[in-house]
């Protein structure tokens, strides 16, 4: 009987059934999901079920995730390669509320005011990569969720902000 099961990906009904019930279970549950941020991710499993089935699907959900992390590959300008940024999403009381309760639309403002905890959305890890002088502006700007945003958190003064905030305890609860 194993503790840990990876799951390819979830792409239908039954192999996301499937891997929901074995996280129920008490088995440490990874997977694959092509979704480009952590809200897509919870939006997505949850419309995997027909509608009379999501509510009890949310609970279910909210009690078992422990963590969604997205990722997405740039192209170096430093050297050869690719360098992944990413969005970094922990069930914390508040997620496993919104998940529960259908808000997941509140999921992004809790990512971004939970950096300390070791939360990450996007686009602070898109600024990150520039600013250590891996990636390009110009894609920065274009892959971000939020390019006007994007435009103003690129500025020089910003540059302070992302070499000094590391999460101070990755991984605790609130």
């Amino acid at each position: 009987d194993p503790d840990i099961i990876m799951v390819g990906e979830m792409r239908d009904l039954e192999t996301t059934s499937s891997t929901i019930t074995a996280a129920e279970t008490g088995h440490l549950v990874f997977s694959t999901l092509h979704t480009i941020n952590a809200p897509q991710t919870v939006e997505r499993i949850i419309d995997i079920y027909p509608a009379d089935q999501q509510s009890q699907i949310r609970t279910m959900l909210a009690n078992t995730l422990q963590a969604v992390i997205s990722q997405t590959l740039f192209r170096r300008v430093d050297k050869p390669g690719m360098v992944p940024c990413t969005e970094v999403l922990l069930c914390t009381s508040a997620v496993r509320n919104c998940v529960r309760e259908n808000r997941i639309y509140e999921i992004p403002n809790i990512i971004e005011t939970s950096r300390r905890i070791g939360m990450q959305n996007m686009d602070n890890s898109i600024a990150d990569m520039y600013f250590k002088g891996y990636i390009d502006r110009e894609e920065a700007v274009m892959r971000s969720n939020n390019p006007g945003k994007m435009e103003k958190l690129l500025i020089p003064a910003n540059a302070e902000r992302f070499e000094a905030a590391q999460p101070l305890e990755v991984g605790s609860k609130e």
